[in-house]
């Protein structure tokens, strides 16, 4: 224990069994950007609260035997939980549905890649979430994906202005008279969004076969 001084330790959980002599730390962040803001989708947030009242629950029916140290995630008891916690599940889950092998910090990956898809590449905005010191950590990991865009990019000036397609002066026309109202619930600026970017509206184009 007498190791852990000066290491930027914040608190010591007690262990589960008394011959365990590992213990898990709670530490400081690594670095100033690991401290941030982030902007959830609201069925997230929904499953954030609903996952407080369960717990709240919990403690109002263990009383003292619920150990609170005002973790988000914690054990039945409000011990903090080890990796093995995610791991197991997410093995289980990968098998049961026959899913490439990964670990729990590829869903950071799978999130900003498909954050900077749907945002048009926007990296700045993405930076903020993923908590990466400088823009460029961005780019250089991420590259690929501004990469597909600037290819389709030159697919489309190929077929714009080489092959001749898509330069009909009444096709802004007709785009107009094509398209649908739009539900009051759904807002119109992020739906162009999402129109906007070629594989979106391929994968729209897709369902919309399979349901005719």
């Amino acid at each position: 224990m007498n190791a852990l001084d000066g290491k930027d330790v914040l608190l010591v959980f007690p262990t589960n069994h008394k011959k365990n002599s590992t213990v898990r730390i709670l530490k400081t962040p690594k670095t100033e950007s690991s401290v941030r803001k982030i902007f959830l989708p609201k069925n997230v947030a929904n499953m954030l609260v609903d996952w407080k009242a369960e717990q709240d629950e919990m403690k109002e029916v263990l009383g003292d035997e619920y150990m609170d140290y005002n973790l988000v995630m914690a054990s039945t008891f409000g011990l903090s939980l080890g990796d093995g916690a995610i791991r197991g599940p997410l093995k289980k889950l990968i098998e049961d549905y026959n899913r490439p092998p990964v670990v729990f910090h590829s869903f950071r990956h799978s999130s900003v890649t498909y954050k900077l898809k749907l945002n048009g590449g926007d990296i700045k905005a993405v930076q903020g979430d993923s908590g990466h010191a400088q823009v460029n950590m961005v780019t250089d990991v991420y590259s690929h994906i501004l990469d597909d865009d600037r290819r389709k990019n030159a697919e489309l000036f190929e077929e714009a202005f080489y092959e001749k397609k898509n330069l009909n002066p009444q096709m802004h026309v007709q785009q107009e008279n094509n398209n649908a109202p739009v539900a009051d619930e759904v807002d119109p600026e992020l739906l162009a969004k999402v129109l906007a970017n070629p594989e979106m509206r391929a994968l729209l184009n897709s369902l919309a076969k399979t349901m005719k």
